[in-house]
């Protein structure tokens, strides 16, 4: 009876241990879908198109590496949607929790938006550099667009900062900011509409060729401009800086390349475009739509004033709230059909990366606005500027990024072409407008 009950008891011990591993494991595995554009970039990805694009902060003071990961170590785990690994399942990848410690942080050595490979990087789809005065995040386009990358990065600066300048709790305590938002709703499902039809352009766009950097090298040239100069350019021009900024690129790809002449392509430019404004969203997951510029030169000669008026009506006509409903609104579609769902993911790989290699090749290059960037009161006199650009993709060897803060717009250019032809008339046009622009690059191109 002894020995019974010593077994009973093991085996009740053995019960609850097993009871309590259950427990525990229901707490960790917390998993989430991917919305409907993040299923494409874990498809496509890889070393030579990472589809990591970089957000970066220069403050007023050198960074010191072990607050920067004190500050990374407290920020991650209250956001959901950074907290992640990715997962490939039968049907779809999937997002599972995390949980490991935050990433090292590092001092940048190498080139930027390279490609993330989870193994190496304790399982997470980021990381986090810096250099003397500025912190880089880089982010797996997977997990956000950016607007949430951004809305991390400026949460990390100011836990960072907090830790810096302890007397700052003092005025704005040391809980989140009001304005960074947790959302994690996918805004794609919840806004689309059924019998979408097709909206993106497939027919091939003329696209930049030449020799390439060396493998592994990363082109980047910034052009720092004022706002309010360029705000009186546009004026005179009756456009936006947006549309100023992509009809620029525009020109100096059709002087520059095309040297004036007509062309059986149309340079076409893809523009990202944030979607929260238009459906009331603040979601962080990826929220987005690409709508298309497009300038096809078919007789000799044609007017900066001309092809601006072309960029402008394009983009114009595309930008409304029923045609961007009507983009996304055809992909959701697709992927809430029955038969989507129920083909295997090796199949449904196949069919994306030709989708995708059609689409790609419809576009000369991508230029995204992250728009105006905006930090609390109290953070302001610690940060100087915001920077912002894309890894290259299939066909697009040189895309454009417009990223302000305060009275200067940055404008990025990342390339991985040795001809830095496109960079110099872009900039000289903007020049000749009556912009004074200030150059500063990584320096690839120097021999």
């Amino acid at each position: 009876m002894k020995k019974k009950g010593i077994e009973t008891s093991v085996k009740t011990e053995a019960v609850e241990k097993k009871r309590k591993k259950e427990r525990v494991a229901d707490k960790e595995i917390r998993w989430d879908k991917l919305d409907n554009t993040a299923h494409l970039f874990p498809v496509i990805a890889g070393e030579s198109m990472s589809n990591v694009y970089r957000i970066s902060v220069t403050l007023t003071e050198l960074i010191q590496p072990a607050l920067l990961q004190q500050a990374l170590n407290t920020v991650l785990p209250k956001f959901d949607g950074f907290n992640l690994r990715l997962r490939q399942g039968v049907f779809w990848y999937y997002f599972e929790e995390n949980g490991k410690p935050a990433p090292k942080i590092k001092q940048e050595t190498k080139f930027p938006c390279r490609f993330i490979r989870q193994n190496k990087n304790r399982s997470y789809l980021f990381r986090v550099t810096y250099y003397k005065y500025r912190i880089n995040l880089e982010v797996f386009h997977v997990l956000t667009d950016g607007m949430g990358g951004l809305n991390f990065l400026k949460e990390l600066t100011y836990q960072y900062l907090r830790l810096l300048h302890p007397e700052l709790v003092a005025s704005v305590g040391d809980a989140l900011d009001s304005g960074t938002s947790m959302n994690r709703e996918d805004s794609f499902l919840k806004n689309y509409r059924k019998s979408a039809g097709r909206g993106y352009k497939t027919k091939k766009a003329y696209l930049l060729g030449g020799e390439k950097l060396q493998k592994g090298e990363f082109g980047v040239m910034h052009g720092y401009m004022q706002v309010p100069e360029l705000k009186k350019v546009c004026r005179g021009y009756g456009v936006s800086i947006n549309e100023y900024l992509v009809a620029v690129y525009i020109w100096s790809v059709y002087v520059e390349c095309m040297h004036g002449m007509p062309s059986e392509r149309p340079i076409r430019v893809a523009v990202p475009v944030n979607l929260r404004p238009y459906f009331n969203s603040i979601t962080t997951k990826n929220f987005f739509v690409m709508v298309s510029a497009e300038f096809h030169p078919t007789k000799e000669v044609y007017t900066f004033e001309e092809v601006l008026k072309i960029v402008r009506e394009s983009l114009r006509n595309q930008i409304n709230r029923e045609h961007l409903e009507e983009l996304f609104s055809y992909n959701v579609s697709n992927e809430k059909l029955f038969i989507a769902r129920a083909v295997p993911l090796f199949l449904k790989n196949m069919a994306m990366r030709f989708i995708y290699t059609q689409s790609a090749l419809a576009n000369t290059t991508t230029i995204t606005n992250i728009g105006n960037v905006e930090v609390e009161e109290h953070y302001k006199p610690y940060v100087e500027l915001f920077h912002a650009f894309l890894a290259m993709s299939r066909g697009q060897h040189l895309k454009g990024t417009i990223c302000s803060y305060g009275n200067t717009l940055v404008f990025s250019f990342s390339y991985d072409l040795k001809d830095t032809s496109v960079q110099r008339g872009f900039f000289r046009k903007i020049a000749s407008d009556g912009v004074e622009v200030e150059i500063e690059s990584n320096g690839v191109n120097y021999d």
